[in-house]
């Protein structure tokens, strides 16, 4: 588990992170949401010891990630798939990192074949496209056979094939009970592949909930009804406190009460339905509504 406490970190007047305190538990994908700037990969540099927190703390299993011995046996990470020697091919590379913290050297030929890079193994580092440059640092981080796994941005540069494929293993390394932690700007592919929701904007905790919750809290999320009694229905739920936001002459679309609610109502006015229907709004749209004050470098209006 990875567990962050008041964590925060100044670079000179600028707070990137402000007050941050959350845990990333084990068993789920816990996806990692912010605009540019919001202080994505500075928590991902805390947890790893590549920064010193300006106060708080980031702990890994319990301790600081600077006191794990041969620490590529308990956390992986990809956070800059190009930073590794050009000249150096991928398999010198996990040689030299396998080395480095007592790991088998068969270990590198293993998670070369389960990344899709054992054809290419011996290519220098320079010369691989991004897409492959990836997938080694996937490599990489799941070396150790790690308990803890963070990605920063794992689907750039991937192909559809690709991406697919890294939506399979970020829930198959879930299932197997290990703390999964990913960043990402892609919404549509969050929503299919997170359990969990970490959002924050301008370097503060905006949600820390699972992927469903935060749906569901979008004002876009609707409950749609289909009645003959549209009309008789909408007058009771707006005395129970539901707000009708359309009403037609057969359906009417309600927000602020879930479904099972709405179905209670209708059938204490005695009112037959011919439907009732969640419509969900989609991670994109609530995630925009959770940081539409805390953006921080969004583009102006075209012309303006």
């Amino acid at each position: 588990m990875i567990r962050l406490t008041g964590l925060s970190k100044r670079y000179g007047d600028r707070l990137a992170l402000d007050d941050l305190t959350l845990d990333v538990r084990p068993g789920a994908v816990t996806g990692f949401l912010g605009p540019n700037g919001a202080g994505k990969s500075t928590t991902m540099r805390l947890i790893l010891g590549l920064d010193r927190p300006t106060a708080g703390t980031a702990l890994v299993g319990g301790v600081p990630y600077r006191r794990i011995k041969n620490p590529l046996r308990t956390v992986g990470a990809l956070l800059d798939a190009r930073a590794l020697h050009p000249g150096r091919t991928g398999h010198a590379h996990l040689v030299a990192l396998a080395r480095s913290n007592g790991i088998p050297r068969r270990r590198v030929g293993e998670v070369l074949e389960a990344v899709g890079l054992a054809g290419a193994a011996h290519r220098r580092a320079g010369a691989l496209s991004l897409g492959m440059s990836q997938r080694l640092g996937i490599a990489a981080a799941l070396l150790g056979d790690p308990a803890v796994l963070l990605f920063d941005e794992p689907v750039n540069g991937l192909d559809p094939d690709g991406v697919r494929w890294v939506r399979g293993l970020m829930r198959s390394l879930a299932a197997e009970g290990r703390t999964v932690f990913v960043s990402s700007h892609l919404m549509s592919e969050m929503q299919l592949t997170a359990d969990h929701l970490v959002v924050i904007g301008r370097g503060r905790l905006i949600a820390d909930a699972p992927l469903a919750e935060v749906i569901a809290g979008s004002s876009l999320t609707a409950v749609v009804v289909r009645t003959p009694h549209a009309r008789e229905l909408a007058a009771r739920l707006r005395a129970a406190g539901v707000a009708v936001t359309r009403s037609g002459e057969n359906e009417l679309v309600t927000t602020g009460a879930p479904v099972e609610r709405v179905g209670d109502l209708a059938h204490e006015a005695g009112v037959r339905l011919h439907g009732l229907r969640v419509r969900e709004a989609s991670l994109e749209q609530a995630y925009h509504e959770l940081t539409e004050g805390d953006v921080e470098y969004g583009a102006g209006r075209r012309g303006a």
